[in-house]
């Protein structure tokens, strides 16, 4: 990721939500704790099935009093709905924002050459009353910022940004083994820890009750974690298959089939192993080291 570059993601959606309960009212629902995001600092979260499968993945910053979630712009009329339906009779405001602000990224060199900013995940600071905040999953995805559409290439302008493939980005966003697009793909057939939510700062097992907690505190406490969601190469051939072998054992199921696959894997049983070849219907492929690790 080049200094001066900027990515504009045109798939990414905006909801903001505040109110007099939105603190609770988001506490009470998401993986993460709340009580993190300040001005000063953003978090990355997700909301989970009662059962502790995955929903909705999304990164929050404190803004105006309220709450912006920055989620994948193809789900995001699906999260205001689950949103709306917890809601009840709490005192809070969700508003689709999609249509008047944007997200762009930045390198996490570029973010460190602005003035008060810190060499932490999910430190922002703000430009201009926008936000910039250093990723929170990881370092190397850099850096945020959450601007009004009517300013954004002004304001990239004054920053001396240039617009970049949106693609080298997720690229390098699959590299380092974070999937950002057609998550739609794991709703509700995977566990939200074993998204790797943990590694990528997105649970709190210190915090109280939210929705899918019980579960995901058992696979943690009682070491049931199985499988991860891993980044996969195709080394050669189609995908015309999702179940993944190593020789005749099964060890995995292709879920995202996009030009940046995701795979759940069993992690147990010496199944798992980054040299390795392993077979895809007629591909063969091999499992990245994520940049988690």
């Amino acid at each position: 990721m080049k200094k001066n570059n900027v990515y504009v993601f045109e798939d990414r959606g905006l909801l903001y939500l505040n109110g007099e309960d939105v603190k609770e009212f988001l506490q009470n629902l998401i993986t993460n704790d709340i009580e993190k995001v300040t001005d000063e600092m953003s978090c990355f979260a997700a909301l989970l099935t009662p059962q502790g499968k995955y929903l909705f993945d999304f990164l929050i910053i404190r803004h105006k009093g309220g709450y912006f979630l920055d989620c994948e712009k193809k789900n995001i009329d699906d999260l205001y709905k689950k949103l709306a339906l917890y809601k009840l009779r709490s005192k809070v405001e969700i508003l689709n924002l999609s249509n008047e602000f944007v997200v762009a990224g930045i390198s996490h060199e570029k973010f460190l050459s602005f003035e008060n900013s810190k060499d932490i995940e999910g430190f922002t600071i703000k430009y201009r009353e926008d936000p910039i905040f250093l990723d929170p999953r990881l370092k190397k995805l850099g850096a945020r910022l959450i601007i009004n559409l009517e300013k954004l290439y002004l304001s990239l302008k004054k920053l001396e940004l240039k617009t970049a493939n949106v693609e080298d980005y997720y690229n390098l966003s699959h590299k380092l083994g974070i999937s950002q697009v057609d998550n739609f793909n794991l709703q509700n057939k995977i566990f939200g820890i074993e998204c790797n939510f943990e590694e990528m700062n997105g649970i709190d097992f210190k915090k109280g009750c939210y929705v899918g907690q019980e579960n995901t505190a058992r696979i943690k406490l009682k070491n049931k974690l199985n499988k991860k969601l891993f980044a996969i190469k195709i080394i050669d051939g189609n995908l015309n298959s999702d179940q993944i072998f190593l020789k005749e054992k099964e060890v995995g199921k292709l879920l995202i089939k996009n030009e940046n696959p995701f795979a759940l894997i069993k992690i147990k049983n010496d199944l798992l192993d980054f040299e390795k070849t392993y077979q895809c219907g007629e591909a063969k492929l091999r499992i990245l080291k994520p940049g988690w690790v």
